[in-house]
C-alpha cells in the first residue's frame, strides 16, 4: 500500500525594515529569522494555515505565483526540498490520512494567533480602503470563531504555556486544564523515568485522547486561530 503524505508550512511570517528602508519578509521559527526567496515565499505561503497531499501542492504554488506576477525559474521539486531542509516546510507519512496527520502535527509546537483588536481594525481598514474588499468578506476579521469543546480546552492550554500537540494530548489524558509553571508542565506530562519530548509523540498516538485533540488541532489551524512553532 502506497503510504500518504501531508505538508504543511511552519513559522510566523513578519515584514521587516532592512538598512536601505526596503521591505524585508522573513519568517520567524525556533527563535531564528529566515529569509526566502520570491519562490521559496510563494511556496511558504501557498501551504501556510493549509495541509495537503504531495499531489496538491502544485496547484497551490502556481495559483500563488499567477497572484505574484513574478516568472518561476527553479523548479518546484527544488524549492520544496530546501523548505523541508530548512525546517519551514514539515511533512508527515502514514499507511492512513489520519496517520499522516498526526505524524504531520504530533511533535510541532501550538501557538494561539488570536491578534489584538488594533490589529484586526488595522487590517479591517487594509481591506476595505487600500484592496476595496467588501465590508461582508472584511468583517469576517471580526466574527467570533466558533469552537467545539475540545476546540477550546486546546486553546486554553496554549495560551497558558508552549506545548506539543502530543503534550496537549496528554494534557487531555489526564484531564489537566492548568499549567500555571514550567515545573508543573514537567511534574504532569513528564512523570515517570521513560518519557521525554522526543518520544511522547510516539506514546500520545496510543492514547484514547488522541484522535480529538488531532482533529481539534487540524481544524483551529486550518481556520488561522493558531500557527505552529519549533524549539
Amino acid at each position: 500500500m502506497r503510504r500518504k503524505s501531508l505538508y504543511t508550512a511552519i513559522g510566523r511570517f513578519e515584514r521587516r525594515t532592512n538598512s536601505h528602508g526596503q521591505a524585508c519578509p522573513v519568517i520567524l521559527l525556533g527563535g531564528n529569522e529566515y529569509i526566502l526567496g520570491l519562490q521559496e515565499m510563494a511556496l511558504w505561503t501557498s501551504l501556510n494555515w493549509r495541509i495537503a497531499r504531495k499531489e496538491e501542492i502544485p496547484h497551490l504554488y502556481e495559483k500563488t505565483i499567477s497572484r505574484s506576477g513574478f516568472n518561476a525559474e527553479r523548479p518546484l521539486k527544488a524549492c520544496i526540498h530546501r523548505l523541508l531542509m530548512r525546517g519551514l516546510l514539515v511533512c508527515g507519512t502514514g499507511e492512513t490520512d489520519y496517520d499522516a496527520l498526526y505524524d504531520l502535527l504530533a511533535a510541532l509546537y501550538v501557538l494561539p494567533a488570536e491578534g489584538s483588536l488594533l490589529q484586526r481594525a488595522s487590517a479591517f481598514l487594509k481591506f476595505t480602503l487600500l484592496h476595496h474588499a467588501p465590508f461582508s468578506a472584511a468583517g469576517k476579521l471580526f466574527r467570533k470563531d466558533r469552537r467545539t469543546e475540545n476546540e477550546k480546552q486546546v486553546m486554553g492550554l496554549a495560551r497558558q504555556a508552549l506545548l506539543s500537540t502530543a503534550e496537549i494530548i496528554k494534557c487531555f489524558e489526564k484531564d489537566i486544564r492548568s499549567l500555571p509553571s514550567e515545573e508543573s508542565i514537567m511534574d504532569s506530562l513528564y512523570d515517570d523515568d521513560h518519557t521525554t519530548s522526543d518520544n511522547l509523540p510516539f506514546l500520545a498516538c496510543t492514547f484514547p485522547s488522541s484522535r480529538a485533540v488531532i482533529l481539534a488541532v487540524a481544524n483551529l489551524y486550518l481556520r488561522q486561530q493558531i500557527i505552529f512553532e519549533r524549539i
